[in-house]
This record gives structure tokens, C-alpha cells and sequence, in this order.
């Protein structure tokens, strides 16, 4: 399971008047952190840069990082999910349309690997019409 993470920071010298949340994304190449590809101290690097110059930012719509008061926080019952995530729109076609696309693809897919076959075998000197 995927689970959405925001990385909160406090101070302690002094009551909490606002509290910073920063949306940590995933690394390029990354679904999400595994046993074999875990979170490593690089992926903090943005958000260590970001925390030096403090700026609120919306990226395609959405809080990356953003401060909130006490009373912000209160007023949605200290709910902190407050960073939100991108998320994709899923497009569900009717069944001919889908039908249609996939074979499309299968189409485009299969002419790209008669191409590349036919370069192997011209490499390697095979006649596939020789009987």
C-alpha cells in the first residue's frame, strides 16, 4: 500500500504559533520506497535546501509546502493531511474505444519488433524467406 507522507517541523523553544508542511515527492524513477530501493538522506536534499529559504509553493495545483497557523489546523479538526498529492484521473473508455487503442498499440508494437528483427538478421546474414 502507498502511503502519502508530509514531513512536519516544530519548534519546542516556544508555544506553536504555525507549523510548516512540505510535501516530499518521490525521487525520479521511484513508485515508492521499497526493502530494495528504501529512502535514502539524498531524498531529503530538496526539502533541506527548500528549509533554508522557507517559501510557500503550489505545484500543478497542489500545496508542496505551505505554513498553517494553530487556528488554520483547528478549524479542520487537526486534520494534518495538508499537503496534497497530484493525483491522476483515471479515464475509463467504453469498451470499443478500449479495444480499438489496444489493438492500435499492439499494432505499433508488433511493426517496431518486425523492424528491429529485420536489422538482426540483416546483421547476421539469415534469410528467413530461404527455405
Amino acid at each position: 500500500t502507498s502511503i502519502t507522507t508530509n514531513i512536519l517541523f516544530f519548534d519546542h523553544t516556544k508555544p506553536t504559533e504555525e507549523t510548516w508542511f512540505y510535501r516530499l515527492d518521490m525521487p525520479e524513477g521511484y513508485k515508492n520506497f521499497s526493502k530494495t530501493k528504501p529512502m535514502e538522506l539524498k531524498h531529503f536534499a530538496p526539502a533541506m535546501d527548500w528549509w533554508n529559504n522557507r517559501e510557500e509553493i503550489n505545484a500543478d495545483g497542489f500545496d508542496k509546502a505551505k505554513k498553517f497557523t494553530v487556528e488554520e489546523i483547528a478549524a479542520r479538526n487537526y486534520n494534518i493531511d495538508l499537503c496534497g498529492y497530484p493525483h491522476e484521473e483515471e479515464e475509463i473508455l467504453p469498451p470499443k474505444e478500449l479495444i480499438q487503442q489496444y489493438q492500435e498499440k499492439r499494432a505499433s508494437l508488433n511493426a517496431d519488433i518486425d523492424r528491429i528483427l529485420a536489422q538482426i538478421t540483416e546483421i547476421l546474414g539469415i534469410d528467413l524467406e530461404e527455405e
